[in-house]
C-alpha cells in the first residue's frame, strides 16, 4: 500500500448531540470538493443529515472479515467503521475530514500520527436538549450518554482543537472552517 499523509487527516470527535453532523454540513457546503468528507458505515439506518451507509450487523462483519475498514469501533450497541477509501484518498494527498469516536482516537492517532484532532463539545444542557430532540433515544439512554462525557480525555499527543458548539452553529462552523484553514486544508 502506498504510504499515507496523515497530516491531511482532520478527526473530529465529541460527544452525541454536540451537533457534528450539522458542523460537518456547515463546512462541507463552503468548501466543496478541496476537502473531503469521509462516510462512516454504521449498523443503524440513515439519519437526517448525517453521512452514513447503514449496514446490517452480518453485512458490517463481512467487511471487517475482508479488511475494508481502516478503522471501526463499537459504541452503545452500535458498530462504526470508516472505508479503506479513507487511506487511498490520503495517499493521494487529498485532505480528508472523518466523524470519528472520541473512544477510539489513540487508537486513530496510533494509524494516523500526524492527524489533527477536532473536539466538538456543548453544555450537558444543550446535550441533553439535542439529544432528546432528534428522538433516537429514550431517557436512560440519553443518561448514560452523557454520563460518559466527563470521562472522556484527549489523547495527550494529539494536536488538538476545541470548540464549543453550544451556540449559533455558524460560530462554531466558522472556527471549524479557521481550523481547516490554518491547517493548510482549504
Amino acid at each position: 500500500m502506498t504510504a499515507v499523509d496523515s497530516t491531511k487527516l482532520i478527526y473530529v470527535m465529541g460527544p452525541s448531540g454536540a451537533g457534528k453532523d450539522s458542523l460537518l454540513g456547515f463546512a462541507r457546503e463552503r468548501v466543496g470538493s478541496r476537502v473531503m468528507f469521509a462516510h462512516r458505515y454504521i449498523t443503524r439506518a440513515v439519519a437526517e443529515g448525517e453521512n452514513h451507509i447503514a449496514l446490517t450487523h452480518d453485512e458490517f462483519v463481512s467487511r471487517l472479515s475482508y479488511g475494508l475498514f481502516a478503522m471501526h469501533w463499537e459504541s452503545l450497541g452500535l458498530r462504526y467503521g470508516i472505508g479503506i477509501e479513507l487511506d487511498a484518498w490520503l495517499a493521494r494527498g487529498m485532505p480528508v475530514v472523518v466523524n470519528g469516536s472520541r473512544q477510539h482516537a489513540e487508537l486513530a492517532l496510533e494509524r494516523y500520527p500526524d492527524a489533527r484532532f477536532v473536539h466538538i463539545d456543548a453544555t450537558p444542557a444543550v446535550l441533553a436538549a439535542r439529544l432528546a430532540r432528534r428522538g433516537r433515544e429514550d431517557a436512560h439512554q440519553i443518561e448514560a450518554r452523557l454520563a460518559r462525557r466527563p470521562a472522556f480525555e484527549l489523547p495527550t499527543a494529539a494536536h488538538v482543537v476545541k470548540i464549543d458548539n453550544s451556540g449559533m452553529l455558524a460560530d462554531a462552523g466558522t472556527q471549524f472552517l479557521d481550523v481547516l484553514a490554518l491547517a493548510g486544508r482549504i
